[in-house]
């Protein structure tokens, strides 16, 4: 009986560390073989939230950060606003929420961390410059306004972009561009600083806010583009290294040709700014000026980029604007290509591509319907809010004049090889030679 006994003892113990075992695995494997529990829900779902949330590697909240901040602006523009001399008291709380923000600017682990206080604050400031009267208010400090534009000259991407995009959103209110218009022409490193950028950034997103920062300041002031225009080229003659704003908007929109269509349609924009002034034209035809490499990076654009043979008609519509943009640079550039031995073969692809052009704009033309053509054209307003007809029309008219430039080049050329031919055929044989004239039947 006492081994009966025992023996049922141990069954039963055994029994007992089985049950053991199965708590603590409540699932098994197609194998047959348990496997580790899974961490609790919450913990995985509180790593995931709180990740992105950090600043860097610190135990810093981004959100927290930028709301105490927030708010701290929105108690200073209030006092202001009231004009109240007395002394601005804080509630317990903010006042304690600020000193954190002290000791962490104090923090060595911040100052390490990928997120700057300089672009955190510009970024506000940006953010509440959108309305009109705190952007006025804004505008009028004059010591922020100095500081704004040296940020222009700092080596933080992230910090360039808040300011680019904060300057643009006041140049951009009627009321206080005025003022930015005129510190800028008195504060001599905003060109400079500009021009680096857009010629050694490769951050696509930076340029294209910068392209649109330049663009609206031609475009509200010709006066401040022909300064920064006749500025550089005097001081180019004493500088063996030369940054000029033409070879700088040029390296910017090679930077974004494929990969930003809207950006590089703001840059060739302000290369056709350049163009309508007397200004412009002289940097473009200056001996080692940027004028033979635009012309080149045109070409390229028009002939290998837009109205290829293999797109349908209907992609004329979508690019109406960079191929008006670009045959506009090229036409008033095509008056200068004496002054770069270029050859008439040069050409010969350009012309391909404008007669490709026209043709498309013939066929699109027909496939649509006259009632679209009335009916649809608000339909197909661009962001400006110009009808799309109105550009297929500037297109049409763009494209005829430069073929039309072409045409007249090359037939030049042709007759006066022929008439040489019979006064001096050795002379008429070097020409050809030299600009690819062939021979007339």
């Amino acid at each position: 009986m006492n081994h009966n006994e025992s023996a049922e003892e141990q069954e039963e113990e055994e029994e007992e560390e089985v049950d053991d075992e199965r708590c603590w695995s409540p699932e098994e494997s197609s194998s047959g073989m348990d496997r580790n529990p899974s961490p609790p829900p919450d913990t995985a779902d509180r790593e995931h939230t709180e990740a992105p949330d950090a600043i860097g590697e610190t135990v810093y909240s981004k959100h927290w950060l930028f709301s105490t901040l927030t708010r701290l602006i929105q108690m200073v523009t209030k006092h202001e606003e009231e004009e109240s001399d007395a002394q601005m008291q804080l509630a317990d709380d903010d006042e304690e929420d600020l000193c954190r923000v002290w000791d962490m600017a104090m923090d060595k682990e911040f100052k390490a961390a990928d997120i700057l206080l300089g672009e955190i604050c510009v970024g506000i400031l940006g953010n509440i410059a959108c309305f009109p009267d705190t952007c006025v208010a804004l505008s009028q400090n004059e010591d922020l306004g100095v500081v704004l534009l040296l940020l222009l000259g700092d080596s933080d991407p992230p910090t360039l972009l808040e300011t680019s995009r904060m300057l643009l959103t006041c140049v951009s209110q009627g009321d206080a561009c005025g003022l930015w218009i005129e510190r800028i022409r008195r504060q001599s490193s905003v060109c400079p600083s500009l021009c680096f950028i857009m010629c050694s950034s490769t951050n696509l997103e930076l340029l294209v806010k910068v392209g649109e920062l330049v663009e609206k300041l031609f475009d509200l002031d010709e006066e401040l583009m022909k300064s920064w225009i006749t500025a550089q080229s005097s001081e180019a003659q004493d500088s063996e290294s030369r940054l000029d704003v033409v070879s700088s908007l040029l390296e910017a929109a090679k930077q974004l040709r494929s990969e930003s269509p809207g950006g590089l349609e703001v840059y060739l924009h302000i290369l056709e700014l350049l163009t309508t002034t007397e200004e412009g034209m002289q940097m473009f035809a200056a001996l080692d000026g940027p004028g033979k490499s635009a012309w080149d990076f045109l070409c390229e654009v028009v002939c290998e980029d837009l109205c290829q043979p293999d797109d349908p008609p209907l992609v004329l519509q979508e690019q109406t604007v960079l191929l008006v943009q670009a045959l506009a640079v090229l036409s008033a550039l095509h008056s200068l290509q004496h002054q770069w031995n270029s050859t008439v073969d040069s050409c010969l692809p350009l012309v391909g591509s404008i007669l490709r052009v026209l043709q498309y704009h013939n066929e699109y033309r027909e496939n649509k319907a006259p009632s679209d053509m009335t009916a649809g054209d608000h339909d197909d307003d661009d962001d400006d809010g110009e009808p799309k007809h109105e550009q297929l029309q500037a297109l049409l008219e763009t494209t005829a004049e430069l073929l039309a430039e072409l045409l007249h080049s090359l037939l030049k050329l042709v007759q006066l090889a022929s008439l040489l031919t019979d006064a001096d055929p050795q002379l008429a044989d070097e020409m050809r030679k030299r600009l690819c004239v062939r021979e007339a039947p």
